[in-house]
């Protein structure tokens, strides 16, 4: 997965993610999936991506931080019932 994921990023200019950064973002996928509708989670997932590559580029934010930014909004709004994704899944500041 790694390498096709890298690829794509270098056809496309974009740094490569982070091994870190591939299981939050899935795990944002599996949570959104299970807590509200499964057609939700690969577009909670682009709009995560828009997220970090607009604050990292013009708010000057690292990518770790606006990453956190996702996952709190979204536990915010998932069911209580689901566990959400976890900010201490990133790595620290």
């Amino acid at each position: 997965m790694d390498g096709w994921l890298n690829e794509l990023a270098d056809a496309l200019g974009e740094r490569r993610v982070e091994p870190k950064e591939i299981g939050v973002v899935l795990k944002l996928a599996r949570d959104v999936a299970h807590g509200t509708e499964r057609k939700l989670a690969p577009m909670s997932a682009y709009l995560a991506g828009l997220h970090v590559g607009r604050t990292t580029a013009g708010d000057g934010v690292a990518a770790e931080e606006a990453l956190r930014r996702v996952l709190t909004a979204a536990r915010d709004l998932l069911p209580k019932a689901s566990d959400g994704p976890e900010e201490e899944d990133l790595p620290g500041p």
